[in-house]
């Protein structure tokens, strides 16, 4: 591996720096990010980057991810949010793809399914381990149907007359974001848990 920067471990501490100063500015976060992967950068350039055990220690000279976080976050007065716990996330998860199956419900179903999105996007804004990238990515993936659904139902109508069946089938293209927005807020949280394993000192 030439480049140091590339490592999976650096990679993970990175992101984690990442998602942990969620709070900060988009300009403040990078420069925080690019000042970190010059540290890596500069420390590993006489090392060999495929050892392991080199990259450890560089890594753990910059301190954890949450240390790197709660440092930043403390020049401009704020505090680093903890994650959500596993179980909250998956209740997050399940209210995103909850609208998929609520729309079997005869007729309170689409309803239901509303309720279901609006909630789970109320959750994703307010949860910490996501940054505002990936919040903001989610939340209009989530509401989309508000939109889209319609504008199913106008083609659909348009095409063979909204009966039944394509209502049903107006909803469920409206709602395909929404499975979309789960899988990508699933392997986010995943990543981030991997790297707090990952760059927790040995």
């Amino acid at each position: 591996m030439n480049n140091p920067t590339e490592h999976p471990l650096v990679r993970a501490h990175l992101d984690a720096v990442d998602r942990y100063t969620a709070p900060l500015s988009d300009e403040r976060r990078r420069e925080l990010l690019a000042d970190l992967l010059e540290h890596v950068r500069v420390s590993l350039a006489e090392r060999d980057p495929a050892d392991e055990d080199a990259v450890r220690q560089v890594l753990e000279q910059l301190g954890s991810p949450q240390q790197i976080a709660d440092a930043a976050l403390a020049e401009e007065g704020r505090t680093r949010a903890e994650p959500e716990t596993s179980s909250h996330t998956t209740l997050t998860l399940v209210l995103a793809v909850l609208p998929m199956p609520l729309l079997l419900v005869p007729v309170i179903g689409p309803g239901l399914a509303l309720v279901a999105t609006i909630v789970a996007a109320v959750r994703v804004a307010k949860a910490a381990q996501w940054t505002r990238r990936e919040k903001t990515q989610a939340t209009v993936l989530l509401l989309s149907p508000i939109l889209v659904t319609p504008l199913a139902a106008a083609v659909v109508a348009a095409s063979s007359g909204l009966d039944l069946p394509g209502v049903l089938l107006a909803c469920a293209v409206g709602f395909c974001p929404a499975p979309v927005a789960a899988f990508r807020l699933a392997r986010s949280a995943a990543r981030l848990r991997t790297a707090a394993l990952i760059t927790t000192p040995r």
